[in-house]
């Protein structure tokens, strides 16, 4: 798999999706893909932002994680998303990353990427299924390949068994609730082996 290039953008308010991205991250390096590991740009103001301090001390601690730009799109083979649902869809700062690569999408260099996502929410019905169909349903407009996870092994159970994507409840101490690291470990290598199907196929 040394030849699958794997972008894993992500967005994190408070940290949930930084983890499940730092997850994919090892998982990924281990199966010998070259990863890039990118987040979605903070459009909250800084008076929301210091209104929460977890998300503050989020935000601080993540600094040295680059921006995700259109090049990390147009450079992999695979791309991995990771985002919090708001309301039942992707956060707004996912949201507006997706909509402006209507450049890259007009000269055809995101259809047949091998795509995936994650997601997180408060409580164990928050949305998190919905947020990650609203973001394949974007990925469909690409004419991206949508890699989910399905029931293609236990760990997806353990996890809580959402075969659209790995997804997790944030507890009150600000971890996830269940136990997904085995899940989100295998939906990135699932993810990583089709991309190489593909990316053979077409060579």
């Amino acid at each position: 798999m040394s030849n699958v290039k794997l972008s894993i953008i992500y967005y994190s308010a408070t940290g949930i999706n930084y983890q499940l991205a730092q997850w994919a991250k090892e998982a990924a390096e281990a199966a010998g893909a070259e990863v890039r590991l990118v987040k979605a740009r903070e459009l909250a103001p800084e008076a929301a932002i210091d209104g929460n301090p977890a998300w503050r001390a989020n935000v601080d601690a993540t600094k040295h994680i680059p921006e995700a730009t259109s090049e990390d799109l147009d450079w992999a083979d695979a791309i991995l998303f990771s985002v919090p649902t708001r309301f039942g869809n992707m956060a707004s700062q996912m949201k507006q990353f997706i909509d402006t690569q209507g450049g890259l999408w007009a000269q055809g260099k995101l259809a047949n990427k091998a795509v995936s996502a994650m997601s997180s929410a408060q409580n164990p019905h928050g949305g998190q299924e919905a947020t990650i169909l609203s973001l394949y349903t974007s990925m469909m407009h690409w004419g991206a390949i949508i890699v989910a996870p399905g029931y293609t092994d236990a760990s997806i159970f353990k996890a809580g068994g959402n075969p659209y994507g790995t997804s997790v409840t944030q507890g009150q101490d600000g971890k996830p609730v269940e136990d997904v690291k085995d899940a989100v470990a295998h939906q990135t290598k699932r993810l990583i082996e089709t991309a190489g199907w593909l990316k053979k196929g077409r060579a």
